[in-house]
């Protein structure tokens, strides 16, 4: 039997809690992966997704980022965003900005 981390909780309650966003995502997503979509277009489309996943990194990592528990909170955070990326392997491009070559 699989034991459940905190993070993956977290994710996993981030999920359900934003099912419509995250549905609607992951179309996006996969249409970015195929090139269907513009830089422009996800980035626009991705910015809710990503203030919606660093809210909830946020709220995993609460009370632990001074002291002691430094280190285990960046540990966390990092974990985390594995899941994230698992689900949504382009979650990084999110907000990238690609210059124009003229």
């Amino acid at each position: 039997m699989a034991v459940t981390r905190k993070y993956q909780n977290y994710f996993k309650k981030m999920l359900a809690e934003n099912k419509e966003l995250f549905a609607k995502f992951e179309k996006w997503h996969q249409k970015y992966q195929n090139k269907e979509l513009s830089q422009e277009e996800y980035n626009q489309k991705g910015a809710p997704v990503m203030m919606v996943i660093k809210d909830w990194e946020t709220r995993l990592c609460a009370h632990m980022e001074s002291g002691k528990y430094n280190t285990y909170s960046a540990k966390l955070a990092e974990k985390f965003w594995e899941e994230v990326r698992k689900r949504f392997p382009l979650i990084d491009f999110v907000g990238v900005e690609i210059e124009k070559v003229e």
